[in-house]
């Protein structure tokens, strides 16, 4: 409501025609600041007008959607805060919208005005409805980190929380091949003991043994492949998943999770026909971004097998690149 309030406080009819005067459609957020600076005088009225509310709220627009004689604008006053409001021009009445009434006002401007109350809705909130989210601005883009610290913080309190990782662990597969714990490890005490043993067992080895020649030792014990090609290696990875039953901290957590083996199929999705909507494969720009997309697999695919073999599998990355051609 407080974003409706500075806008009646300050909203002047001049300005706000000039964005209906050439009919329905969305405005960027410089064709906003454009038409707002360059269509109004030099006198203090509109330096005010500028520098107020109204102007500060123009500024921070991210779009306007324009349906005469309704404006609905997009404001994202700060990181991770969206508001929406739609003014009345000619009456100058200003309402707050929720993000469905503001999406439908949206789709109005190529499907008209729908009274169909059976229109299909995704609703993605129970996915998410217990899942910690950053509550500062300065966590956005930050999610991984912000992700581990609050898993390592659940796990240094309640110790019943690394049961997960466990389960997690034992029951990672890939193509039916059993990835890094067995059914020989049924508990976190029974695990921190075994890890205590294989560590022991590999600091006596060469670092560069292959995992070869100890893999029936370890599977043994309830270790399966993916810690490691070599003795180093898997010591390197045990190392961190002991430290992490014994005292979580985040980036030992983050260190040990991107080096569990989880990524061996990737589709890459190359929309073409941009700047033209027919006819446009084997033009310039689209073949240009073929021969770009597939040197780009290429060194994807190195990477992958290159990870897959330090993980210690012999596993082959499948990579599918869909064209999309828009009919």
């Amino acid at each position: 409501m407080r974003l409706k309030n500075q806008i009646q406080l300050d909203l002047d009819p001049d300005p706000s025609e000039r964005y209906v005067a050439q009919g329905k459609g969305i405005l960027q957020p410089h064709s906003l600041i454009d038409e707002l600076e360059s269509n109004l005088g030099d006198d203090e009225a509109t330096h005010d007008l500028k520098t107020g509310p109204f102007g500060e709220i123009i500024k921070s627009a991210q779009e306007a959607i324009v349906l005469p004689p309704f404006v609905a604008i997009a404001v994202r006053p700060r990181p991770g805060v969206w508001e929406y409001v739609r003014v009345n021009v000619y009456d100058l009445s200003v309402e707050q919208l929720s993000v469905p009434e503001y999406l439908s006002f949206k789709e109005e401007l190529v499907d008209g005005k729908i009274n169909d109350r059976f229109v299909l809705e995704l609703d993605f909130e129970p996915f998410n409805a217990t899942f910690p989210r950053p509550t500062r601005s300065s966590s956005i883009g930050n999610g991984v980190q912000f992700l581990n610290r609050h898993l390592s913080s659940n796990m240094f309190r309640n110790k019943d929380s690394l049961d997960p990782l466990l389960d997690f662990l034992r029951v990672h597969k890939y193509k039916g091949h059993a990835l890094m714990l067995n059914d020989r490890i049924q508990s976190i005490s029974k695990l921190q003991s075994t890890l205590a043993k294989a560590e022991d067992h590999l600091s006596k080895l060469a670092p560069d043994t292959l995992y070869s020649e100890f893999e029936y030792v370890l599977q043994g014990m309830g270790f399966e492949r993916g810690w490691g090609d070599t003795a180093e290696r898997v010591l390197e990875m045990m190392h961190l998943l002991s430290d992490i039953l014994q005292a979580p901290d985040p980036s030992t957590l983050e260190t040990f999770l991107g080096r569990v083996p989880m990524v061996f199929n990737v589709v890459i999705l190359s929309p073409h026909g941009y700047f033209g909507q027919a006819n446009v494969l084997g033009l310039p720009d689209t073949g240009g971004q073929v021969v770009y997309i597939l040197d780009q697999v290429r060194a994807l695919e190195n990477e992958m097998l290159l990870r897959i073999q330090k993980q210690g599998l012999d596993f082959t990355p499948r990579i599918l690149i869909v064209f999309w051609l828009p009919g």
